[in-house]
C-alpha cells in the first residue's frame, strides 16, 4: 500500500506561481513513477505530468509544457510539481498518483494510489 498526500494548493492570481508537493508512506517511493493528474471543474480527469522512479524522465500534457517541471526527491519521499505563469483554466483539484509502468504513465487507469487532491484557483 502507498499513501499519498498532496499539499501546496490555494488561490492565486493568474500569472502566478504554486508549488504541489506530494509526501509518500507504505512502500518503497524510489521504486514507483509518479504522476500529476487534474480534475478542473465539471470534467474528466486530465494527465498533467510525470516522472520515472528515477527522476531521469519526465513527460508533460502540452498544457504543462513550458509552464509546469515535475520533479521529486527519493530521500524525502516527496513530488513536486512547480506551476509558473498559471492561467485561469489551470484551475482544478490536482491529485497525485503513483505508478508501476512507465509505458502507460498517461493512462489514469493504470495509476494504483492516489492522493486525496489539492485545490488550486486561478483567478483572472
Amino acid at each position: 500500500q502507498v499513501q499519498l498526500v498532496e499539499s501546496g494548493g490555494g488561490l492565486v492570481q493568474a500569472g502566478g506561481s504554486l508549488r504541489l508537493s506530494c509526501e509518500a508512506s507504505g512502500r518503497t517511493f524510489s521504486n514507483l513513477n509518479m504522476g500529476w493528474f487534474r480534475q478542473p471543474p465539471g470534467k474528466e480527469h486530465e494527465f498533467v505530468a510525470a516522472i520515472r522512479w528515477s527522476g531521469g524522465s519526465t513527460f508533460y500534457a502540452d498544457s504543462a509544457k513550458g509552464r509546469f517541471t515535475i520533479s521529486r526527491d527519493n530521500a524525502k519521499n516527496t513530488v513536486y510539481l512547480q506551476m509558473n505563469s498559471l492561467k485561469p483554466e489551470d484551475t482544478a483539484v490536482y491529485y497525485c498518483a503513483a505508478n508501476m509502468l512507465w509505458a502507460t504513465i498517461k493512462r489514469k487507469d493504470d495509476y494504483a494510489y492516489w492522493g486525496q487532491g489539492t485545490q488550486v484557483t486561478v483567478s483572472s
